[in-house]
């Protein structure tokens, strides 16, 4: 995508979630982002970030590590469509999404 910046972040180890159906949460609209919760193979957990905001690795990498910390899941990938959302709107999405999923922490 034109004028996108794409990160790429991996969490090692973390709970093993049972078999899931991938989820889709939010929407890419100004000001907002979409995140897709997939399975994969493993115990790690990696996240692939597409945003509009280019500049921002530093503040993407301590939500997601926020997000690890929060949930300790392994064995999927999410995948990020930013446009422009705030870090608060980021944890929101992403803790929606681990819901939809049942992974939510006990």
């Amino acid at each position: 995508m034109a004028g996108m910046e794409t990160l790429h972040y991996a969490f090692d180890g973390g709970r093993a979630l049972p078999p899931f159906a991938p989820a889709l949460v939010g929407v890419v609209a100004s000001g907002n982002l979409e995140v897709l919760v997939e399975p994969a193979a493993g115990t790690g957990c990696r996240i692939d970030v597409d945003t509009s905001a280019r500049g921002f690795g530093p503040i993407w990498e301590a939500v997601l590590r926020d997000f690890h910390a929060r949930h300790g899941l392994g064995g999927l990938v999410v995948s990020i469509h930013d446009m422009g959302a705030t870090p608060a709107v980021v944890s929101l999405r992403l803790d929606q999404a681990i819901s939809a999923i049942g992974g939510a922490t006990p």
